[in-house]
């Protein structure tokens, strides 16, 4: 802990300890492996270090999904990323420009019954819109966090010639201080009453402190402010002295920054949600899962509306871009549901059994994506969509079973209840909802028409002659 240590001002069971510390046994660089250590009191008063069996899942889903799954180095995976974010923009944008009479004319119009078709799309429509200002936010924000760099360097070659780290070293304050052996720290307690008076409202978490080569030290305090939006994931940050606590630097924290900076956390804080609390996280969720409802339900219905505008009087032949366009659809949507599932219920068993937790995590995910997109193709976008709802729905139920019987059999998981179990209660019904959603589907599959993308064959191979005039559309479109 000679370069640096963080103290908790709360604990909990994922910082079961006041003091803790990070080492890096290969050299310190991204994506290192690391070891974190915690210090604390045992019962009969004795300091305790204690080595952490940490696993980085929590890791490992942030930089896949900051890199829509690309198995690349992060320099490749995001420009593609930023690309992506764009064309989406471009699509959301479009496609409410083209369908907005239809949309407005039918927002409130959930027509529910037989025309199963009619109905998804309704409901998607009204998905659509009322959660367009957050698409609208997640595509310009993930623009905006692809390109961040290439901006920079575009405004280093445009307008500082070249200088604009020269620009950014002038601009920021001084924010460490000589190391004086014969002077203590400013204790946490009272840095946690300076902070009260310096910065109203803003509540510490951590208290990170760095000791320099050069022989300075600098303390990095954590906190949260939730009637601002928070330059980190979760938290907002001040560079503190740490003999005084004194606010040295104000740039990322909460109520205190510039307009400048303020702007830019603006699209930190609308990309995380980190602003308002519980209730905004939970309204980000719930959107998110709009989403995804959005992407899966969206390429299937523009795949049965083009066989609809492609029938004259008879069934149509599903072309192979129509077979690809279904399987990739269900194959990637359920693959990443059953790989994160699985990936997070390893998560409370690996730490204690693997040297490196961190590798198995990417070979599970990877593993059960690619199978899961494999079999799509192979049994089509029918079968395979109940198949992999089924798969799907195991694969997140088991993280409330591993978390139970961790309960049951000592020394199997890891299970400290708390916000865990908020997520186990979540994966439980989320696998409920999927099974739900199989059953649901399989029962479409029975009645679908032989050239819908429904039909168990998945599409007709060829043909027959109609008599003009008779439609083989059955109710369900």
């Amino acid at each position: 802990a000679k370069s640096g240590y963080t103290i908790h001002i709360e604990t909990g069971p994922e910082k079961p300890a006041r003091m803790s510390w990070t080492a890096w046994p290969e050299g310190r660089r991204r994506g290192a492996p690391t070891e974190t250590y915690s210090s604390g009191f045992a019962a009969d008063g004795s300091v305790e270090v204690v080595k952490g069996e940490t696993t980085e899942v929590a890791e490992f889903i942030d930089v896949l999904h900051q890199q829509v799954g690309l198995p690349f180095d992060h320099e490749i995976s995001m420009p593609i990323m930023g690309v992506i974010s764009l064309l989406y923009a471009i699509a959301i944008f479009s496609g409410v420009i083209a369908l907005w009479p239809s949309l407005v004319k039918d927002l409130f119009a959930l027509r529910l019954g037989k025309n199963l078709k009619r109905m998804w799309l309704d409901v998607h429509n009204v998905l659509g819109l009322f959660s367009l200002p957050f698409h609208v936010i997640m595509a310009l924000t993930a623009i905006v966090f692809a390109f961040h760099d290439y901006f920079y360097g575009l405004q280093n070659i445009v307008s500082y010639d070249g200088k604009i780290r020269d620009m950014f070293e002038a601009n920021e304050p001084l924010h460490h201080v000589e190391v004086d052996p014969n002077t203590p720290f400013l204790s946490p307690a009272d840095l946690i009453e300076r902070m009260k008076t310096n910065a109203p409202g803003f509540e510490l978490i951590e208290l990170a402190y760095t000791f320099n080569r050069d022989g300075t030290a600098e303390l990095l305090a954590r906190g949260v402010d939730e009637g601002y939006g928070h330059r980190g994931p979760t938290f907002g940050l001040a560079m503190l002295n740490p003999y005084t606590g004194e606010v040295m630097s104000a740039e990322y924290l909460p109520g205190r920054q510039n307009g400048w900076g303020a702007t830019v956390t603006g699209f930190f804080a609308l990309h995380f949600g980190n602003f308002g609390g519980a209730a905004v996280r939970w309204g980000y969720f719930f959107l998110g899962l709009a989403g995804a409802f959005l992407f899966y339900t969206g390429n299937l219905l523009w795949i049965e509306t083009r066989r609809k505008k492609s029938r004259q009087g008879a069934e149509v032949t599903q072309s192979r871009s129509s077979h690809v366009l279904g399987a990739l659809t269900v194959g990637v949507s359920l693959g990443c549901i059953a790989g994160i599932s699985l990936t997070v219920a390893s998560a409370k068993i690996l730490p204690g059994l693997v040297e490196n937790p961190a590798a198995w995590h990417s070979g599970v995910y990877y593993s059960v994506f690619v199978a899961s997109v494999v079999w799509a193709f192979i049994r089509g976008a029918a079968r395979g969509s109940v198949e992999l709802l089924i798969f799907a729905a195991v694969a997140t139920g088991l993280i409330p079973i591993v978390s139970i019987a961790s309960l049951v059999i000592p020394g199997l998981g890891w299970n400290h209840g708390g916000a865990g179990a908020i997520v186990d209660l979540t994966a439980a019904l989320g696998a409920g909802l999927m099974l739900f959603l199989a059953h649901k589907t399989s029962l479409r599959i029975k009645s679908a028409p032989i050239d819908s993308i429904w039909h168990a064959a998945g599409a007709s191979i060829e043909a027959p002659q109609v008599a003009p005039g008779v439609t083989t559309e059955s109710a369900h479109g």
